[in-house]
């Protein structure tokens, strides 16, 4: 029968029968931590409602542009180490970090070199980057998903009717060298959604709403280990304070100015005009897990 001090371990007893082995092991270690929390805190029956009430919200501002549980889990740190624990790297390859909640719409395949803001608004940038593998070996065809802010800090999905369709968007191939290339425009810094539940645990905890400039990066390649990471700009506000948590410093890069009538023309760019490269490793698929 239920206690207070058995509480864990008779709610724990009614997985005894569940089928899936590690369902069970998840929600008898869930059960564990919560039952903890709410002793160790002595959670009142207010404070309980409270959280109901603030996770029902959550779920209802969620839609299909807006992902309002993946930005809880982001803000409190859990996407990043959820991230962080399954793709382990053992310096042997590109670090990951969070999806992050606007990966809402499918990138448009575009032919290398190609120009991703399409509303041509921002300053100019080039990216440039190879894919290999652990030893270097190139990996042709390999898919390179990238999307990203504007100058403002807004994505596409925020502003239906300001910005163009799939705007800063693009899912490119890399060539036979494994290299790819493309062309944007510096991201800004911005906030993240800050009008619904979780920006209100922002404000209740004296927590501002930035993430420092970024693009997102998913790359793949057929019998290796796919990577979801970001490209940070150097120079951008909030590297060391990251609302989500998800800087690391391996994937920070500087985005230097380029004076170079030639190379400018050649890349299709205004002289002068920013550029990065970004390298991208992956992991074999077959490859023991890196240790932690």
């Amino acid at each position: 029968m239920f206690s207070e001090e058995r509480s864990a371990e008779v709610v724990a007893a009614s997985f005894a029968g569940t089928p899936d082995p590690r369902l069970r092991e998840v929600l008898s270690a869930l059960v564990g931590h919560l039952h903890a929390f709410v002793k160790e805190v002595g959670l009142t029956d207010d404070e309980w409602g409270a959280a109901i009430d603030f996770l029902t919200r959550t779920g209802q501002m969620s839609d299909d542009v807006r992902q309002e549980f993946v930005l809880l889990s982001d803000v409190l740190g859990v996407s990043m180490l959820v991230e962080t624990v399954n793709h382990r790297t053992g310096g042997a390859s590109t670090e990951s970090t969070v999806l992050g909640p606007f990966h809402m719409v499918e990138s448009p395949p575009r032919p290398l070199g190609a120009d991703i803001a399409l509303d041509g608004k921002g300053e100019p940038c080039l990216v440039t980057g190879r894919v290999t593998g652990p030893d270097g070996e190139p990996l042709a065809g390999a898919l390179v998903d990238v999307w990203q802010a504007d100058d403002e800090g807004f994505y596409d999905v925020q502003q239906p009717g300001v910005q163009p369709e799939r705007n800063l968007r693009g899912l490119f191939t890399a060539d036979s060298d494994g290299a790819f290339r493309f062309r944007t425009i510096v991201p800004r810094y911005y906030p993240i959604p800050a009008d619904g539940p979780v920006g209100e645990l922002l404000a209740a905890t004296g927590r501002h709403p930035y993430r420092p400039a970024h693009v997102h990066v998913i790359v793949s390649a057929p019998g290796y280990r796919p990577v979801t990471t970001h490209l940070f700009v150097d120079d951008s506000p909030y590297l060391d304070s990251d609302a989500v948590f998800g800087v690391k410093e391996s994937l920070v890069r500087e985005f230097p100015l380029v004076d170079d009538a030639e190379r400018a023309a050649a890349a299709g760019l205004p002289n002068p005009f920013r550029a990065v490269r970004f390298d991208v490793t992956l992991l074999r698929g077959d490859a023991p897990p890196p240790a932690a």
